[in-house]
């Protein structure tokens, strides 16, 4: 399984309709991929233990989860016209994004992640 996994940082002036706005353009997106296995998305949750939190150089709201079968997956979802509209949302409504893919696996199989 492949995860692209995307931070996002919301500019600061996003008023509550262009937050509502992105919401519907992220839900639009993930039902309208095939590609798509599963589609999460989260809000980041503080605990205040001391150490953790304050090492983070930079803070990221919100993550994206987008889960695929492959990597042929991932490309088809990369190149798709909904993906675009993802692309001029994290353009417009962010301060920063981060964007990784992961192959992922059982911990019983990580050895064939070496």
């Amino acid at each position: 399984m492949i995860a692209h996994v995307v931070l996002l940082q919301p500019r600061p002036t996003l008023s509550t309709a262009e937050r509502q706005d992105a919401i519907t353009t992220l839900a639009r997106a993930a039902s309208d991929m095939p590609e798509i296995r599963r589609f999460r998305i989260g809000r980041r949750v503080r605990h205040a233990l001391p150490g953790y939190e304050q090492a983070m150089v930079a803070d990221y709201e919100f993550a994206l989860i987008v889960e695929f079968d492959d990597v042929d997956a991932l490309k088809r979802y990369l190149k798709a016209p909904a993906h675009a509209a993802l692309g001029r949302l994290y353009a417009t409504a962010t301060a920063a994004a981060l964007a990784y893919d992961y192959e992922i696996v059982e911990p019983a199989d990580a050895a064939r992640l070496l």
